[in-house]
């Protein structure tokens, strides 16, 4: 038939690939099945779009292509192929998904535009604020865009997305009876009136270590986002983990009610996490709480972004580019011109740097409340009189007076114990030589499971490969005794129980993990990161083999140490309730003496004094490349790092790749690491340089993938 001026299109999924023709009464027209029915639109045959380019981002992760391509945008998707929507278009003769940037009414290619192949949906997910940030994030850790989009948006759920959204009520009225733990702090009421009227502080709120109101960093935080929300503005808070979470969630209940915030974790299921991300994308809601995926958030008009402890290791991204969620923000922050509020009972490097800079100002109590506020602090064994009354304290693994204090403490309420390590024995050496007991097969350190009535037997086993050494004996003096320098958080619980009979001991570690423990007394055993809450706070804790934390190979020992330890303080009750807490280590070390006077500003600003010395990250800039020797030695070749600049290695990270190699290297090849450092006034320039180099080597397809890291974590 000849031409109609108007022809029915439908939106048409393919049906086993190939699309069907059907007759109508005024026109041919293509049609598919979409569920019961599908979506007409009339369309003139001869219109084209005003905005005829989509210039979108493929999902495409190599260097040399980090960079938007247009497509042509047929009629038929002139309305649904908005910016921020999903595509999928064709790249190098296959289909790869994408997310359309901007609409253009002309392309600045002169080559004939591919059309896009299908909108998965109109849902503009990728808002022109994320995508700012995913594109600034990438560069800042020379990184590609398609690696940091999979971290800002979740999958698309379609469910999901077709269901109708959550009805909420307005926010709660507050009582009178409702008072933040910012009003325990010299200006936390100020910062809230500010952040009230829209204004744009930037603080680090130093929270005192104490098991009461002026220690609940969860309630301030809510409060803040109350007062955000208040003012009709939106709240991004972060915290690392889902323990941190769950405390954070109670408090937001509480100031902004059930419906009044959504929690948004890369844990929780496609469906959850998609409904979540709709509603900060929709602004259903304006308060958004999680953990590293909600710092790329949707909200709108955005006017606080808070998180809380950023020295915790969580927050630094495993997947590449490797961002932290702490740089993450900070970006964020400037570039949407939003109020900034991280807290932390320590204070790391980074933040610190920042205070000292002016872009944040220290929000905390003075010395005289800080004392008054928390439990008191001290070593053992840290003056001449109590080593002239237990001489071999020094070298004891539980000098007296860690007895003396969870007898004194323990009928108040309960006692927390922190121990280093988990397990049993954790390590073992030889009695007579001292030789450390190695597996005969792989050369991997022994270690005994669990109680045993032998010095070895059957629980005698390799930590690394698992093989039994029931007739272990040593390869240097052939004795067949054994002694542990290193003791785990089970034998610490299996000897507590035996100096306090009668007392009921707990163990938190590993996969058992407690969320919190009655206010009755009880001796509580737990690692690092495990230490469970208590009803009313604890009545003493104990902090056991603290030269195990300190004496670590990385840069970050002394304050991961420091961290942890004010961690364990915060659970204690306040010094005027009695709440008193002891280290058992050398009482010189620096991290344990601003242990004892709780000074982390100090101790951090001593920390970046000594960085800044020694050209290490923040005072510096850091790239660390890890690969096999040909690689890291063209990387070397391509480079052209700008003045000054310092090349440390390559050195070998492991002898060999072990099984399945590491960064696609063979499993025989050995891994090396390339360290790159410069001032900081140099360092975009250090980090596009890398990066370049990385094009280059993808634009040649090299063999030999390379992971690159931009101021790492672990040094």
């Amino acid at each position: 038939p000849p031409p109609q001026p108007l022809h029915t299109i439908c939106l048409m999924t393919r049906l086993a690939g190939r699309a069907h023709l059907v007759r109508s009464s005024t026109s041919w027209c293509e049609v598919g099945i979409v569920g019961a029915g599908c979506d007409h639109r009339q369309v003139p045959e001869t219109s084209t779009p005003t905005l005829p380019v989509a210039r979108g981002a493929v999902d495409v992760s190599l260097a040399h292509l980090d960079r938007p391509f247009d497509y042509r945008v047929a009629p038929a998707d002139d309305d649904v192929a908005v910016p921020g929507a999903r595509v999928r278009v064709r790249f190098a003769g296959r289909l790869r998904d994408g997310f359309v940037l901007e609409r253009l009414a002309s392309s600045d290619s002169d080559r004939e535009l591919s059309p896009i192949s299908k909108v998965i949906s109109p849902e503009p997910v990728l808002t022109p604020e994320i995508a700012a940030l995913i594109r600034t994030v990438a560069d800042h850790y020379a990184g590609c865009f398609a690696d940091v989009v999979r971290l800002a948006v979740p999958p698309r759920h379609a469910a999901t997305e077709k269901a109708d959204p959550v009805v909420r009520p307005p926010l709660p009225e507050l009582s009178e009876e409702m008072a933040s733990a910012l009003r325990c702090y010299p200006t936390g009421l100020e910062l809230l009136a500010v952040l009230r009227t829209g204004s744009r502080p930037r603080a680090y709120w130093q929270v005192i270590p104490a098991a009461d109101q002026s220690g609940d960093w969860a309630d301030g935080f809510a409060a803040a986002a109350r007062a955000v929300a208040d003012g009709g503005r939106s709240a991004v808070l972060v915290v690392p983990d889902q323990r941190d979470l769950t405390r954070l969630r109670a408090a937001c209940t509480r100031w902004l009610g059930r419906t009044g915030f959504v929690v948004l974790t890369s844990e929780a299921g496609p469906a959850a996490r998609y409904r979540a991300f709709l509603a900060a994308l929709r602004g259903d809601v304006r308060v958004v709480i999680g953990n590293r995926a909600a710092a790329y958030a949707p909200v709108r008009d955005l006017g606080l972004v808070a998180l809380w402890d950023d020295g915790d290791d969580l927050l630094a991204e495993p997947r590449a580019p490797y961002p932290h969620t702490r740089t993450v923000l900070a970006l964020r922050a400037a570039q949407q011109r939003s109020a900034v509020l991280f807290a932390g009972y320590a204070r790391s490097c980074e933040t610190e740097q920042w205070a000292q800079q002016g872009w944040l100002r220290v929000l905390g109590a003075d010395r005289t409340q800080t004392r008054h506020t928390a439990p008191r602090v001290r070593v053992a064994v840290d003056t001449d009189r109590a080593l002239a009354r237990d001489p071999a304290a020094r070298s004891a693994r539980l000098p007296h007076e860690v007895f003396e204090l969870i007898r004194g403490t323990l009928p108040q309420g309960p006692v927390l114990v922190q121990v280093p390590r988990a397990g049993y024995l954790v390590a073992l050496v030889c009695q007579e030589c001292r030789e450390p007991a190695r597996c005969g097969r792989c050369h991997g350190p022994l270690w005994l499971q669990g109680p045993s009535g032998h010095q070895h037997g059957g629980d005698l086993a390799c930590s690394w490969c698992g093989l039994l050494h029931p007739d272990w004996e040593c390869t240097i003096c052939g004795s067949r005794s054994l002694r542990a320098p290193v003791v785990g958080s089970e034998r610490t619980a299996e000897e507590l129980g035996r100096a306090f009979p009668n007392t009921v001991i707990r163990q938190s570690s590993g996969q058992h993990v407690l969320a919190d423990v009655p206010g009755t007394p009880a001796l509580v055993v737990a690692t690092p990161g495990a230490e469970p809450r208590a009803e009313g706070g604890y009545a003493g804790a104990v902090l056991l083999d603290t030269a195990l934390l300190l004496l670590r190979a990385d840069l970050r020992a002394s304050e991961e140490a420091l961290r942890r330890w004010l961690a364990v303080v915060a659970l204690v009750r306040p010094g005027v309730d009695g709440g008193s807490v002891i280290a058992a280590g050398d009482s010189s070390a620096r991290a344990l003496q601003a242990l004892v006077r709780l000074d982390p500003g100090g101790f951090a600003a001593r920390e970046l004094a000594e960085r800044a010395e020694a050209h290490f990250p923040p005072a510096a800039k850091v790239v660390t490349v890890e690969g096999a020797t040909a690689p890291l030695t063209e990387m070397l070749d391509l480079l052209r790092p700008p003045e000054p600049y310092e090349v440390l290695g390559p050195v070998p990270v492991n002898v060999s790749g072990g099984a399945g190699g590491r960064n696609g290297a063979e499993a025989d090849e050995p891994i090396e690491r390339l360290t790159l450092r410069t001032p900081l006034r140099t360092g975009a320039a250090l980090v596009t340089a890398v990066k370049q180099a990385s094009g280059v080597r993808s634009a040649r397809k090299s063999e030999g993938a390379l992971r690159i890291r931009v101021d790492p974590t672990a040094l």
